[in-house]
């Protein structure tokens, strides 16, 4: 069963309200241990069933090589905004219609065996202890996970500050003219930045590659494939790149890679502006 099947069993509203045996919740546990996104639905339940308990509580009221030098000279300056991508919103409201009848049902059956009520009270008390305890591990987590990215985010600042950092706007070809991306060149760490938000998801079986270029005569020399771009949330990739460089350009190629681009897949394209 998939981490989404599971989800949609049911068994997670059940697990919050206590209502399994002390062997169903072992395993829900053990879950909860090796799958962040559980924990996760876990928590949101939760929070789902303590905002239904007080909503009812008395008391109460988120590119062609032939064409290569001609597509250099197209204008680049135009500067282009980022947009970041949206996050789907989960619909609690299923959730919270489970909760309400679990509780509802709970309830029943205290009434109906008191020494069942007090084992699941007993059971439902351990039960929070251990997920305060996954609690404070997530949160270390993500304290952890904050700082390394705090950590990278000043690094790429420091690089796109630096004077001596060459900035290189690729533009958007024939195959595809909205996509743009910009390569950051650092020639005293032999790396480039390349910031590819402009590049829309590379269908299935398929990678992109980013390729150095030389003019005289045209040559073009593999920088590599940009593997992680669909789980990469930045689409900002660190390359060493130790070519005399005169233009970039990426092109999307078969899974792999290709020795030489297909530039009828030519991506976007951008020269390295020469000091006069």
């Amino acid at each position: 069963m998939t981490n989404k099947e599971y989800i949609e069993s049911g068994i997670l509203e059940l697990y919050v309200a206590g209502a399994l045996s002390e062997e169903e919740n072992e395993a829900v546990y053990q879950k909860l241990l090796k799958n962040p996104d559980i924990l996760d639905e876990v928590l949101k339940i939760e929070a789902t069933v303590i905002q239904l308990t007080a909503a009812v509580s008395p008391r109460d009221s988120k590119y062609i090589f032939p064409a290569v030098k001609e597509a250099l000279g197209l204008d680049t300056s135009d500067s282009k905004v980022v947009t970041l991508p949206r996050q789907p919103r989960t619909n609690w409201f299923t959730y919270t219609g489970w909760a309400a009848s679990v509780l509802l049902a709970g309830g029943l059956i205290w009434l109906l065996n008191q020494n069942r009520a007090l084992q699941t009270e007993i059971k439902t008390i351990e039960t929070e202890i251990n997920k305060q305890h996954i609690d404070n591990q997530l949160l270390e987590e993500q304290i952890r996970t904050a700082r390394a990215n705090l950590k990278e985010t000043n690094k790429l600042l420091d690089v796109i500050r630096d004077k001596e950092i060459i900035a290189i706007p690729l533009a958007g070809q024939a195959v595809y003219p909205e996509a743009y991306a910009k390569v950051y060149w650092d020639k005293k760490t032999n790396n480039i930045y390349l910031d590819a938000q402009g590049l829309p998801e590379p269908p299935r079986g398929k990678v992109y590659q980013v390729w150095s270029l030389t003019l005289s005569p045209l040559t073009p020399t593999s920088l590599g494939t940009l593997d992680d771009f669909k789980t990469d949330d930045n689409k900002v990739f660190t390359i060493t790149n130790t070519n005399a460089s005169e233009a970039f350009g990426i092109t999307l190629e078969p899974a792999g890679g290709s020795e030489t681009p297909t530039m009828e897949q030519l991506y976007t394209l951008g020269a390295v502006q020469t000091t006069p």
